[in-house]
């Protein structure tokens, strides 16, 4: 497809329903309800004896339903991804959480029962599951942390009326945000995507007036955002820790993305081992800024005088033409996300911040959300989430429960389908200045996605402990500011307005501990693009079976078949090695 003239615009959502009161929507969930009662059915049926015949139609009719719910939460959250702001999207949103918990509730039975069954029928049946037995495997890890079906059902509608409603006001109240900044003279009102622009200024004083934008209002809202947090991280210890018995808060997070603890702990590790290799960055950044010591608001200024920008139609093209160097079967599933209408690439007021891939099912072509301003960086983040895509596309053939991998392979596409570009742009200009250039911003790149988030993860980790032991809202602040200071030790100067960030970072509050995926993702990239070049096109179908994978086995299992030892410190020691070189030619040019 030829992007070159395509348009920013919203997404079409029709292919889902055509509108909050469309027929289509009160049919689709009549015709759950129907599923829903289907499978209540066998119930009756499930013990140790149950028939191969009668399991094997249940899995296949619990897929079904996933899908038909998927359908809805899905439409749903992607409405409200449009506009936050819109009464009748948030309360449809609203209902369809309460639906799903309420549905969960009802087919909870079949969890419960298989979780419970002993090792003998348990084995037997998994050799009759075909693709859906990692996905039994992994539940059956659940069993020691799993309540009684009556406590597990009150847990469900708790969350609904409780954390989820949290966390929805949360993004309701920070969407409505508004930022004033003053450039050339002229005070703007900006959303929050539109002021991190800013955070890019070649102009030092623009740089500075737009983190104590974002820091002014989201400092004078600590108070309540920050409960907020504290209550999300009290209910994740009550109910996980307290109620289930797992060992600690990211224990939680680990088994979900079946990541032992040790391993997440040396990756952490590894991290703050290696926090000195930014560090030099850093004070090597400074010297091209021409600042005796960069601040904090100065991490992600560009070094270029002049910043090139791009057209959305330039950044699909380039993206594509990327790809397809790599392998013509990612274009091609890329393009499909611009054929069906599934972007939405403006910047709205109202709309969610940030980027995203949602994945609704198998049958459907992902829907991909950006707010894109035309810098090198919104260039980098549309090949990421068409990264995200091409993953779940690739994987497809797989059924609803085992389509999408678990969060600590599900950044590999997406930061794969980054350095595919960044080449791209290199080869297109083999100028040294354009090489230092991208380098940069791929060391920037790289300390957002690894760095921050593995100190991020460590924050998170103390955070959780500290609120559990009485912790005010200064308290984590605190924490927080004594968190930026190990990471950036000497290398930069800190001004104590940072200790309000903690409250403006969404995974904090929609996902305890989500954020380690991050650096464990991008450090396995790291080491399969270094494979990359090193094999060439050896190296191609290794590499697209990790993503045909899904999440249809461990990511231990992906790994270990694609040639990684995720328990090794010296495979991640490898990345910051990768990072290290770079940069040393970044000295050099």
């Amino acid at each position: 497809m030829d992007t070159s003239g395509y348009e920013q615009e919203m997404w079409s959502l029709d292919e889902l329903f055509s509108g909050l009161d469309s027929p289509r929507v009160k049919e689709a969930i009549e015709a759950l309800e129907g599923e829903v009662a289907q499978f209540e059915g066998y119930r009756p049926s499930l013990s140790e004896d149950i028939s191969p015949d009668i399991f094997r139609r249940l899995l296949a009719d619990y897929d079904a339903l996933i899908c038909s719910l998927s359908r809805l939460a899905g439409y749903a959250s992607l409405k409200f991804s449009e506009d936050t702001q819109d009464q009748r999207t948030q309360a449809f949103l609203a209902a369809n959480r309460q639906r799903s918990a309420q549905i969960e509730n009802r087919t909870l039975f079949f969890k419960l029962w298989w979780k419970s069954l002993a090792s003998e029928p348990a084995e037997r049946l998994l050799e009759e599951a075909g693709d859906f037995r990692y996905w039994l495997e992994a539940m059956r890890l659940q069993s020691p942390y799993t309540l009684s079906e009556p406590e597990e059902k009150i847990v469900n509608l708790k969350d609904v009326n409780g954390v989820s409603a949290l966390v929805t006001i949360y993004t309701a109240i920070t969407n409505r945000f508004v930022f004033e900044l003053e450039v050339d003279g002229e005070t703007k009102e900006l959303s929050r995507d539109g002021l991190m622009m800013y955070a890019r200024s070649p102009k030092a004083e623009v740089r500075k007036a737009a983190y104590q934008s974002l820091f002014k209002v989201f400092g004078d809202e600590t108070p309540i955002l920050g409960q907020f947090y504290q209550y999300v991280a009290r209910d994740w210890y009550s109910e996980n820790v307290e109620l289930r018995g797992f060992p600690g808060p990211i224990s939680v997070r680990n088994l979900a993305n079946d990541i032992p603890d040790d391993v997440t702990e040396m990756l952490l590790d590894v991290c703050r081992a290696n926090a000195g290799v930014f560090q030099d960055y850093f004070r090597l950044k400074g010297d091209w800024l021409g600042m005796k010591k960069l601040r904090r608001y100065d991490v992600y200024a560009p070094v270029a005088q002049e910043e090139s920008s791009y057209s959305f139609g330039e950044a699909g093209e380039l993206t594509l033409e990327s790809f397809a160097a790599f392998h013509p079967q990612l274009a091609h599933l890329a393009t499909r996300v611009f054929e069906e209408y599934h972007l939405d690439s403006q910047v709205r007021k109202g709309k969610r911040s940030g980027a995203f891939c949602a994945t609704i099912e198998p049958n459907l072509t992902p829907w991909v959300l950006t707010n894109y301003q035309g810098k090198a960086e919104d260039v980098l983040t549309l090949a990421h989430e068409l990264g995200h895509a091409v993953h779940s596309l690739l994987a497809a053939d797989h059924q609803a429960v085992t389509q999408d991998a678990s969060l600590p392979l599900a950044e590999t596409a997406s930061t794969f389908g980054e350095m595919l570009v960044l080449d791209q742009l290199l080869s297109r200009d083999p100028d040294p200045g354009l090489k230092r250039d991208l380098l940069i911003r791929q060391m920037d790149g790289n300390y957002a996605t690894i760095m921050r988030q593995a100190y991020f993860a460590v924050f998170e980790r103390d955070a959780h402990d500290a609120v559990n032991q009485g912790a005010s809202v200064d308290d984590l602040s605190e924490i927080y500011w004594a968190n930026l200071q190990e990471q950036f030790g000497d290398s930069l100067s800190l001004s104590e307005d940072f200790k309000a960030e903690w409250a403006a970072i969404p995974h904090f509050y929609f996902s305890p501990f989500y954020v380690y995926a991050y650096a464990f993702g991008q450090l396995l990239v790291l080491s399969l693009y270094q494979q990359f070049r090193e094999e060439g096109d050896s190296f191609k179908p290794r590499y697209l079976n990790i993503l045909k994978a899904g999440g249809s086995a461990s990511p231990e299992a992906i790994l270990t078949q694609a040639g990684i030892d995720m328990r090794s410190r010296d495979f991640w020691q490898g990345g910051f090695d990768v990072l290290r070189n770079s940069v040393e030619e970044l000295k050099s040019i």
